[in-house]
């Protein structure tokens, strides 16, 4: 009978340890998971914002899903891949000009920027706008973005002419980048990104002139070079 008693008793005990141990873990796991969540909320809270002023490239024209494929869609996986805590703004639009974009960004710079990537100059280009126009409008961005957040930092696209619109045009067009970059030392210069992209049918659409999915992987990339530099 006594015996019979302790079994009894060694068993209770026993369940009631297991018990114990399983509510203890449970309660580990619990705290773990309320602690990652309060760890991400913060980590959101914290992030900065790079912003992409630029045009239908920036804007993934044509693309069947540009909010996942178009370039800056991608750098954003390239920051989260390699946990960098930064958020992407995509305030591309299609036909945009460097006197469009210096008209939005006091607007776009309302939310605290902390680098700002410009890939402007391409529309100009095409429609023949001044050279010196085009440098102007580029430098006030430049300045704005500046006197808004002292510590920003600017990346600048390189755009070029198209070669049909004459020698002494593509020429002044590519001086304008020139004294940009000469002007602004602390500007990271990005080269041209339609480099090995613009003029080969298998990289770009049936217009001939905006990227395929595979054109904005290689802008993505050729940018990410670049923009690692500074984050």
């Amino acid at each position: 009978m006594h015996q019979l008693s302790y079994i009894f008793l060694w068993i209770t005990l026993t369940l009631w340890s297991c018990n114990g141990a399983a509510k203890r873990e449970q309660q580990r796991q619990d705290s773990l998971a309320r602690q990652d969540s309060i760890q991400k909320i913060e980590r959101k809270k914290n992030r900065k914002t790079i912003l992409f002023l630029g045009n239908s490239l920036a804007a993934g024209f044509g693309l069947d899903n540009p909010e996942e494929s178009a370039y800056p869609a991608l750098i954003q996986k390239k920051l989260d891949a390699g946990n960098h805590n930064y958020r992407v703004v995509n305030a591309g639009v299609s036909g945009e000009t460097t006197t469009g974009g210096r008209e939005r960004i006091n607007f776009l710079l309302k939310q605290k920027v902390d680098i700002l990537v410009i890939e402007l100059g391409g529309n100009d280009g095409l429609r023949g706008v001044s050279p010196q126009v085009v440098k102007e409008n580029l430098q006030q961005i430049i300045d704005i973005a500046r006197k808004r957040y002292k510590k920003i930092k600017i990346l600048l696209v390189r755009m070029e002419a198209p070669p049909n619109l004459g020698l002494d045009y593509t020429a002044g067009f590519t001086k304008a980048f020139d004294d940009l970059e000469e002007d602004n030392r602390k500007v990271v210069t990005v080269p041209f990104i339609l480099d090995g992209i613009a003029g080969k049918p298998e990289l770009n659409q049936s217009d001939g002139t905006h990227p395929t999915a595979e054109g904005h992987e290689m802008m993505a990339n050729k940018i990410w070079k670049y923009l690692q530099k500074v984050l």
